[in-house]
């Protein structure tokens, strides 16, 4: 069911957390005269604050007239002389010189391109079922290949290229084309023997003719029969991978098959057989999944999702878009970037926490309408959403894969 509630939730552990602000811009006023440290109009000043205090110390920092340049976890090494705690005392730890920690770059051993297409590896279907209720728009099955005579290893967020039979109208053989992969790196069956797609068949008018045309290989995959041959290559992608913190906070926007790779990552985090898999991966954090979708027979994983929903809802958040059964303010259809307007100002208090990732899969113009509605939250407290996203990016935070 549609979640508007904006709350994320918080572990104990987390909360336990401190992190430094660097902040710039203090201006001197009655309440920072009230603190037991200068104040200086040139220079940059550094906070200790503890994971619970860091909204509200967000919030002061913004009515003292300062604005956050950046913020890193607290490490014992990275505070500087005048560094003082939320509470406004003198941190013990901060007599060492600032470090500016660089974000690990994720992927160093990830499994990439085991099989190229000029030996592809060939699987068999093992099942193809349709995910598109009675009265939904369009066709989109969900396929499971058996892997297990051949090597084929990949991760959550990784893609698999597809190489369909036949020649192109100039007798060349057909390219491969790349889709998300929707299960874990252990199978929808958790024994590391399946690989599996959610494919959309594409369907277009020819501009020309009017005729209908059918997408090459997205027809021929909803097409397979059970025990077909598929040839598969792969795996690529290391853009859209998940960290492997447990307390991490993970966002994740999308439209129709735009939720292959986070039904991989939601099976990783909350699945029974797949939690006794993974005994060093235990999340406890929060997701939240934004979904767009034109009708509610569109909604592609739908029991599983709300199943998800119900046995976890202090850990998983979800959000539906319907564009042709909801409006938004204005009266208009409700896409996906309507939904990240409406929750924007909880969404940037997320994102404030350094270990907060968000995931864009889909289509590519939801795009401006997800800057549009950050923008606006951000300018809130004096930040820059551009500026913020693209550091956010530096650290490997903000992760899109659209088309």
């Amino acid at each position: 069911m549609y979640n508007p509630s904006a709350a994320g939730a918080s572990s104990t552990t987390s909360g336990n957390r401190l992190f430094v602000y660097e902040v710039e811009g203090l201006r001197q006023n009655s309440e920072t005269d009230g603190m037991s440290f200068p104040i200086r109009r040139s220079g940059n000043t550094f906070f200790t604050v503890s994971y619970d205090r860091m909204n509200e110390e967000m919030k002061r920092i913004t009515r003292m007239g300062g604005r956050i340049v950046s913020i890193q976890p607290f490490d014992g090494s990275n505070g500087k002389p005048n560094a003082v705690s939320a509470s406004g005392s003198q941190s013990a730890e901060a007599s060492q010189p600032m470090t500016q920690a660089k974000a690990k770059k994720p992927g160093a051993d990830v499994p990439i391109n085991i099989y190229r297409p000029n030996n592809p590896y060939v699987g068999k279907c093992l099942s193809n079922d349709e995910l598109v209720g009675e009265g939904g728009i369009g066709r989109v099955r969900h396929l499971k290949f058996d892997i297990s005579g051949g090597d084929l290893r990949y991760v959550e967020g990784q893609s698999i290229g597809i190489v369909p039979p036949g020649t192109d109208d100039k007798g060349k053989p057909h390219k491969l084309r790349l889709y998300s992969i929707a299960s874990t790196r252990h199978g929808d069956d958790v024994d590391d023997k399946t690989v599996s797609l959610c494919v959309r068949e594409l369907e277009y008018k020819h501009p020309e003719t009017g005729e209908t045309v059918f997408g090459v290989c997205s027809s021929y995959l909803c097409n397979l029969n059970v025990g077909d041959d598929v040839k598969i290559t792969g795996p690529v992608g290391k853009e859209m991978l998940l960290p492997d913190d447990e307390d991490a906070t993970i966002i994740m926007m999308g439209t129709g098959t735009g939720i292959a790779p986070f039904r991989a990552y939601l099976w990783r985090m909350f699945k029974d057989k797949e939690r006794q898999a993974n005994p060093d991966y235990q999340f406890k954090g929060l997701a939240w999944l934004f979904f767009g979708i034109p009708k509610t027979p569109n909604i592609l994983y739908k029991e599983e999702l709300e199943e998800i929903q119900q046995k976890y809802p202090n850990n998983f958040r979800l959000t539906y878009a319907i564009s042709r059964e909801q409006q938004n303010p204005q009266g208009g259809r409700m896409y996906l970037q309507d939904r990240i307007k409406e929750n924007a100002d909880a969404v940037w208090e997320l994102v404030q926490k350094p270990n907060t990732h968000v995931y864009i899969c889909g289509l590519k113009g939801m795009e401006g309408g997800i800057d549009e509605g950050m923008s606006a939250a951000a300018a809130k407290y004096g930040i820059e959403w551009s500026e913020y996203q693209k550091q956010m990016k530096k650290e490997h935070r903000w992760h899109v894969e659209t088309y």
